[in-house]
């Protein structure tokens, strides 16, 4: 699909994705999500790292990766625009790929990630921060009446099956936000401690998760041995019997 006409449904998605992380609940999401996502990355090296993301959220610029890119829609701080299902990158382009809530809004889920799984070079990685719908924040998403609502909230097993099936090895899970969704700053600083349990303790239920994994070196293939020829049964052959007269 040709970037000067994307998909009418997928941009409006994403512009009101856009709109619920400007909002009080989304940046107290994205601000939790920054440290663990700078913490992961801290041990990806090389020269290209792309994030794909459907907020507006400042760029990460790990010390180890020369140059940060931005992907999406045709909107304000995208560096390149194109279609969700058609990355204009090569095969193994990218050090390192952020898909940070880009299949939560998406109209296609799997064709993305397919998109992101080959941009990744062998042995780079990729980085899905995805809501957690085994949260306060995925009931949240249920009674919402904004672009939360149309969150798909796949869960972190689910989406570590479907990197598997892609080539990718999972080496770390995290969970994040503890606090429940409150708008309130007052409140979220009142539930510090309950976010600090959490993040200690690292149960299940954050309100995101952030899955790091390693798409897999591409092995040798082995040599087939040639087909061995079938060989018969040994049969034991007679041996005479020596007598002790003869030895004497």
């Amino acid at each position: 699909m040709s970037d000067a006409h994307p998909d009418e449904k997928w941009l409006e998605l994403t512009r009101q994705a856009r709109a619920w992380f400007d909002g009080p609940l989304g940046r107290q999401l994205l601000q939790q999500e920054r440290p663990l996502i700078e913490r992961e990355l801290a041990r990806c090296f090389g020269s290209y790292l792309i994030h794909y993301a459907p907020c507006a959220e400042a760029l990460i610029e790990p010390e180890k990766i020369k140059r940060t890119v931005r992907l999406g829609a045709p909107l304000p701080g995208n560096e390149i625009a194109c279609d969700e299902r058609a990355w204009p990158l090569g095969e193994h382009a990218a050090d390192a790929v952020v898909l940070q809530h880009g299949l939560d809004f998406s109209l296609s889920p799997h064709a993305l990630l397919r998109e992101a799984a080959r941009s990744v070079r062998p042995g780079g990685h990729l980085l899905i921060v995805g809501l957690n719908p085994w949260s306060l924040w995925g009931a949240r998403r249920a009674m919402s009446r904004e672009a939360l609502r149309q969150a798909h909230c796949f869960g972190a097993s689910r989406v570590g099956d479907w990197l598997n099936l892609l080539g990718f090895a999972l080496e770390n899970r995290r969970y994040g936000c503890y606090c429940p969704p409150l708008s309130s700053s007052q409140w979220q600083s009142r539930l510090e401690r309950v976010e600090a349990l959490g993040q200690r303790m690292q149960t299940p239920t954050g309100g995101f998760y952030v899955l790091v994994a390693r798409k897999l070196m591409v092995g040798l293939r082995p040599l087939r041995q040639p087909p061995r020829q079938r060989v018969g049964k040994l049969i034991p052959m007679p041996v005479a019997k020596i007598s002790r007269r003869n030895l004497k």
